[in-house]
């Protein structure tokens, strides 16, 4: 029988030093940003009922989640995803809070991978949700603080802003069923323009023309007036008016470099509403940052409120801050003490600790390893304590 205590289990890793930092740096200059614009910390519990997960608005693949059963027997699975927890949380014990709340949260979502794919199983997530408010407003602040975090990861970003109303709209025009709806949503996603071509060479209609130009509608300003060749309906149209609105003052606000149009954005959890975004940093082909406005989801759990709300993928991010900023600093002395002189060691450590020093308590056995330990992890300082507490200082 084969042991797996060796192992860690597909889709997950260890993170060591420099990793571990990069990710402590991401989460902290995130968290300041949410809470500087006022936002609120909640937490949810990582195991959550099957039930949260599965219902009219809110339904994720059963293949998709880690799934166990409590002590009643009950369906559980490990949290894979944010958003529907917090929707949850404040639809009950938030019930009572007037709106709007304005919610952040960093904690981890565990999601069954296809094998081989290169994705986490389980990563942190860093975010925020806008639950009520005026949507236009929400929408506006929901972009914004998407930037902000976006430049927390990387100055040198990309944003992208879409809408996924155009294609909850043109399906039920277009008439294709469940399962070849799934298909053009991915082929749309992935910008697969033969699949998408070949699967609605079975449709004759405005709408199959439109579905078909989705994913080439993506740039710059410009996509706007190309877009409106393919909305032929009053309700489209004022869609793409004011997606083309929302792009204009956004790029009044953050860098219009850093903002681009993708009408192709159909985002495969379907509680998704309306207007859609996803950000990018350079020198890592997924997103970084995805997110969108959610008007049905709360009232699925029995409270009626528009939402919106994005979240960052804090290992993808830590990456980056890792290989080019983050390094762990060696601690400012080392201390040693030796056979009789333990106790006197930490009193001495204590000390320079509160003098705002880091300190390396030794455990070796001599003088001469503490030395070389040092030398060879950039400490500067060496600190041999005796009993009676007196200190030699020497310089490495």
């Amino acid at each position: 029988m084969k042991r797996y205590d060796l192992l860690t289990p597909e889709g997950t890793r260890d993170l060591l030093f420099e990793e571990c930092a990069a990710k402590r740096a991401i989460t902290e200059k995130l968290t300041e940003l949410f809470k500087s614009y006022g936002y609120s910390e909640v937490m949810t519990p990582g195991l959550e009922f099957f039930d949260v997960f599965n219902g009219k608005v809110r339904y994720f693949p059963q293949e998709t989640m880690y799934k166990l059963v409590d002590g009643k027997n009950r369906l559980m699975v490990l949290r894979p995803d944010n958003t529907m927890p917090i929707a949850r949380l404040a639809a009950t014990r938030l019930s009572g809070e007037k709106l709007p709340l304005k919610l952040f949260y960093n904690q981890s979502v565990f999601m069954v991978n296809p094998k081989n794919s290169g994705r986490d199983d389980e990563f942190t997530q860093s975010g925020i949700e806008i639950i009520g408010g005026e949507s236009g407003a929400a929408d506006y602040e929901a972009l914004a603080l998407a930037a902000k975090a976006l430049a927390v990861c990387d100055e040198d970003y990309r944003l992208e802003i879409g809408d996924n109303g155009f294609f909850r709209e043109l399906i039920p025009q277009l008439g294709a069923k469940d399962e070849q709806e799934e298909s053009i949503r991915e082929f749309i996603e992935t910008k697969n323009y033969p699949a998408l071509n070949e699967i609605l060479s079975d449709f004759d209609s405005g709408a199959a023309e439109s579905v078909r130009k989705l994913p080439a509608l993506f740039g710059g300003e410009e996509v706007f007036a190309e877009a409106e060749k393919y909305m032929f309906t009053d309700s489209l149209r004022a869609r793409l008016k004011a997606l083309k609105a929302l792009y204009e003052g956004i790029c009044g606000i953050c860098s219009a470099d850093r903002i681009r149009v993708d009408l192709g954005l159909v985002h495969k959890k379907n509680y998704y509403t309306g207007i859609l975004f996803r950000g990018y940093v350079e020198g890592y082909g997924r997103p970084v940052l995805s997110g969108g406005r959610y008007d049905k989801l709360l009232g699925d759990f029995g409270r009626e409120a528009a939402a919106i709300g994005f979240a960052v993928n804090v290992e993808a991010a830590a990456k980056f801050l890792y290989a080019r900023e983050v390094k762990t600093s060696s601690p400012d002395v080392l201390v040693h003490g030796g056979r009789g002189a333990e106790a006197a060691a930490l009193r001495h450590c204590e000390k320079l600790i509160s003098e705002g020093l880091r300190v390396y308590h030794s455990l070796f056995d001599s003088p001469k390893c503490a030395a070389e330990y040092a030398k060879e992890n950039n400490i500067r300082r060496v600190d041999t304590v005796s009993a009676d507490g007196s200190v030699e200082s020497t310089e490495v």
